[in-house]
């Protein structure tokens, strides 16, 4: 590799870390205060940036809010796509995503609760695409138990995934408040998901 190729790959590599720092910076700020609590300059600085350097990354605030949501929700469909593909046995499979969604839930509790609280700042395209990505990760979930138990309704199913996301997707915040450790959330969440799922 000649040396303008190796220092146009650093750039890109730095460029792509800063992107990320950026993002991770913005879902801890956003969840503390809120998306109109949190000014460019805040998300710079916690990135260590100035706030002006932070277009050279995304367009504005709104901009950075809409990559953090569609990428998690991109993440979150291709990981439960990579789990169901990748485990043939069917009762194997919803159990592994049950623990796939476990650990992006207390790996990612800020995401989710901007998520929650910041949903409708995002531009109508961002909102379309992470409900379509919702949506689609969703349908997993209802496969998966469809194949466990044919005989159910698929909206029963839906619904059993919806209350199994709120269920895991809530705990996180009850485990930081209380100061628990995420080993002994996780067999907990683990075991009442699978019996919410399966105890109908």
């Amino acid at each position: 590799m000649s040396q303008p190729q190796a220092q146009a790959m650093s750039r890109t590599e730095a460029k792509a870390q800063r992107r990320s720092v950026l993002l991770n910076s913005a879902a801890t700020l956003f969840a503390q205060r809120g998306f109109r609590g949190v000014s460019i300059e805040d998300l710079g600085a916690a990135a260590g940036v100035s706030g002006p350097a932070v277009y050279r990354h995304f367009n504005g605030k709104q901009a950075l809010l809409g990559a953090l949501l569609v990428g998690v929700s991109e993440d979150l469909l291709s990981g439960g796509q990579a789990v169901v593909n990748s485990t043939p046995d069917v009762e194997a499979a919803l159990r592994a995503l049950v623990a796939f969604h476990v650990d992006f839930a207390l790996s990612k509790p800020d995401v989710i609760r901007v998520q929650d609280r910041d949903f409708e700042n995002l531009g109508s395209d961002e909102r379309a695409a992470v409900r379509s990505l919702q949506r689609a990760y969703v349908e997993l979930w209802v496969g998966a138990l469809g194949q466990l138990f044919p005989e159910r309704d698929a909206a029963v199913r839906r619904l059993q995934a919806h209350a199994i996301f709120g269920l895991i997707n809530s705990t996180p915040h009850s485990v930081q408040m209380h100061r628990e450790p995420a080993a002994t959330a996780r067999p907990v969440l683990e075991a009442m998901a699978w019996a919410g799922l399966t105890g109908l």
